[in-house]
């Protein structure tokens, strides 16, 4: 198994994943729910309206957290937009979670927001420190 895909697994066993985003000085985290996994490339969406967006583009550091049974997950690194101009991506994510289309489909006047974290990093931890750590360059 691929160290990304090792990394995935992890974070569909967790179900709901938390994104930390800095507005202004403070921390912030909110729960995520989506990542869909595309040519070794982790994916996740938000929303042009929402808040997260525009504290991902002012900050782009961001860390994901997951947990299962004792052990988590840490995942972070720098946030890049996904341009997606034909469409791909949004529509395996609508494949993915149908509910989405509903949000950011054709006839929505929301914007679907696809990223994924560059030079990621992440971390395989337990209560005692990390056990293994795995890189990505790109």
């Amino acid at each position: 198994m691929k160290d990304r895909e090792k990394v995935f697994e992890f974070m569909q066993k967790a179900g709901v994943l938390y994104l930390a985003t800095v507005k202004g000085d403070k921390p912030k985290n909110r729960p995520i729910g989506f990542r869909m996994l595309v040519d070794n490339q982790i994916y996740f969406l938000t929303g042009e309206s929402k808040d997260v967006y525009a504290q991902m583009i002012k900050n782009t550091n961001v860390e994901f957290i997951g947990r299962v049974d004792s052990e988590f997950l840490r995942y972070y690194g720098r946030v890049v937009f996904d341009s997606d101009e034909d469409k791909s991506l949004l529509n395996e994510a609508f494949k993915i979670m149908p509910m989405l289309e509903k949000l950011y489909g054709d006839d929505s006047p929301n914007k679907a927001v696809i990223f994924h974290v560059d030079k990621a990093t992440a971390e395989f931890r337990d209560m005692f420190g990390i056990k293994e750590s795995v890189n990505f360059i790109n």
